[in-house]
């Protein structure tokens, strides 16, 4: 869960590495660091905080080399402390390295290398890799590109690693196992550039054309050529792929902060989504990704949806929809534990992955475990050529463009509407018919519209933010389509103002949640007038019952909460299926509001990451 990048050629590299670690402090942020090589020598730089932090530290040094390293971290082994921040030298100080994940079996190396008089200086794993690359190649007197090679052979874990050796100034090698890599290709043949990074953002600014490392591979960069092979040592062909990403979508565009970006970008966001894939005709959608599988997908007989975080709850929210549309039995598990579950798995079963950044580590695992269980695998991903878009048997794309900010928003949204795209599309398979898919297609035509007008009440919700900034413990509430969203409106008050929230299905408030309920703890309650109105206008009575304070979320034209609740938020009015994308808005806001009334950094809520790509 941290950001490395890394550059070799002939500019100088201290302007990329620290613009690239801006770009990627996403994934980290509790440390930064940058190694540059020149003249033989490596000049370090390392410091405790943000970015900003390193920027500060170095000001005032001239910071020479054409090559280098850099890390934005986000702790596993040690503190975030100077001495734990990468890179991470070895002993001699001939080996520095840059880590994003953790190695499982450290401490039996770390063991073998203290006998052999290694010290170490540092709480970190990496800096045990650091020593057993050093190790190697001084007793086998190989080049570096087969020292790290041979050390990754006795690695049990996950990795993206970029290592330099003072003694080799023309080299720079990458590898990765889960945690991942890209390498950026630039300049000409004569004078070529290679940019490594831990996704494509830092690399956009400077080519187009970039290699996705798999699993076990590893890049070796030397005197301008690059060498892709397996840790096994068999030399790969890799494809070159064409970013289609633009520089300007990695800008804050005028907003304060990019959450804020984000959450107004999605009316177009929700109409890139279903750009090009609905056929009103016909009541159906097109999904190119999947076409291969029309046969499989016929024959589904049951789906488990895996996911973490904000991805779950869209799942819990998808899971409705895809049995109602498309009569399939669906149930939704953490990516972490479908992995590690005894579970049985039935004949024409099969598995969606749902994961913004495409790297989520217990998701990718899912996967692969289901792979190996026979089961057809499906992905909804936003980025473009990520681990699990390329791991998947069949992927569908959200083409919402980068998501910045930890808090996920914009392909938060994407994510319900193409789940339940998803249920049309398979329910066309089986009973769902013309007209009802019809029906449906209309509706979503107007979301992005919808979504519009319902950020036109961006300032009734700052105002509301302004009321409830104060208070500690938040509940929502919602039923059936909306229990998910409540989960998910927490998820964003928990992460954004580091309030205590829960969400629930409102249905459990009775069974033992209602004990909490004083005039200091408020509801926000999930009621559009859909099928579970009356049951969620009574939640809000009992909750007044008690002196609880309700915030009322409901669809415009229904005037009755306003005599009940204290505060009532209005969304459009669409199909009851659809109210959780309108839904999420006004409760992205809030968070959003709140925190910034707190002085929270909202871009970089503490402790948190945007990618989790380690267990």
């Amino acid at each position: 869960m941290c950001g490395i990048v890394g550059y070799i050629g002939k500019r100088e590299a201290y302007p990329i590495l620290i613009k690239g670690l801006e770009r990627l402090e996403y994934r980290g942020y509790d440390s930064a660091g940058v190694a540059l090589l020149n003249e033989g020598v490596f000049s370090v730089h390392k410091k405790k905080g943000k970015v900003v932090e390193l920027k500060k530290l170095v000001a005032h040094k001239k910071l020479l080399g054409k090559v280098g390293i850099a890390h934005t971290r986000w702790a596993t082994h040690g503190i975030p402390s100077d001495k734990n921040a990468h890179p991470q030298l070895s002993n001699s100080g001939d080996i520095i390295i840059v880590h994003n994940g953790i190695i499982e079996n450290y401490l039996t190396i770390k063991k073998v290398l203290t006998k052999k008089g290694y010290k170490f200086y540092s709480d970190t794993d990496t800096e045990v890799l650091a020593n057993l690359i050093e190790d190697i190649k001084k007793n086998t007197k190989v080049n570096l590109g087969e020292a790290v090679r041979l050390a990754l052979l006795e690695i049990d874990g996950a990795y993206g690693i970029l290592v330099l050796a003072k003694d080799e100034p023309d080299t720079i090698v990458v590898a990765k196992i889960g945690s991942p890599a890209v390498i950026g290709v630039g300049g000409s043949k004569t004078n070529p550039e290679f940019f490594i990074a831990s996704d494509a953002t830092p690399i956009i600014e400077y080519t187009d054309r970039v290699i996705y490392l798999e699993d076990r591979e590893m890049g070796i960069i030397k005197n301008g050529e690059l060498t892709i092979k397996t840790i096994q040592n068999k030399i790969v062909n890799p494809y070159v792929h064409k970013l289609e990403m633009k520089i300007e979508e990695l800008e804050k565009g005028g907003f304060e902060h990019f959450m804020l970006k984000e959450i107004f970008e999605q009316p177009e966001a929700l109409h890139s989504t279903i750009r090009g894939r609905l056929i009103e005709s016909d009541g159906n959608i097109k999904f190119g990704g999947l076409e291969k599988f029309q046969k499989e997908l016929k024959n589904l007989r049951s789906l488990t949806v895996v996911a973490m975080g904000t991805a779950r709850f869209t799942g819990l929210i998808g899971e409705y929809a895809l049995e109602e549309l498309a009569d399939i039995p669906t149930k939704v598990e953490y990516g972490s534990e479908f992995t590690y579950r005894k579970k049985a798995i039935a004949k024409n079963s099969g598995l969606l992955a749902i994961s913004q950044s495409g790297e989520t580590a217990d998701t990718l695992n899912s996967i692969k475990e289901a792979k190996r269980k026979g089961m057809l695998t499906l992905g909804i991903v936003n980025v473009i050529g990520s681990s699990i878009a390329r791991e998947v048997d069949a992927g569908i794309y959200n083409h919402v463009g980068p998501e910045t900010a930890v808090a996920s928003t914009k392909a938060s949204t994407s994510q319900v509407l193409l789940q339940i795209m998803l249920a049309i599309y398979l329910g066309r398979m089986r009973g769902l018919t013309k007209k009802e898919g019809q029906t449906i297609l209309k509706e979503i035509q107007k979301l992005p519209e919808l979504a519009a007008k319902t950020l036109k009440n961006s300032d009734q919700i700052k105002n509301l933010a302004k009321k409830y900034k104060k208070i500690e413990h938040f509940f929502f509430l919602g039923r059936k389509y909306n229990a998910g969203t409540a989960m998910e409106g927490a998820l964003k008050m928990k992460e954004c103002s580091y309030i205590h929230a829960e969400g629930m299905n409102a249905t459990e408030l009775k069974h033992g949640p209602l004990s909490l309920i004083d005039e200091n703890f408020p509801s926000l309650v999930i009621a559009p007038m859909d099928s579970m109105y009356e049951k969620s206008k009574s939640s809000i009575q009992e909750i007044k019952a008690r002196g609880g304070l309700v915030i009322a979320l409901t669809t415009e034209g229904n005037k009755e909460l306003e005599k009940i609740a204290n505060d009532v938020i209005y969304i459009p009015k669409t199909l009851e299926m659809l109210t959780p994308i309108l839904a999420f808005i006004p409760m992205q806001l809030f968070a959003y509001y709140i925190a910034v009334e707190r002085g929270n950094d909202v871009d970089k809520p503490r402790n948190l990451a945007k990618s989790v790509t380690v267990e």
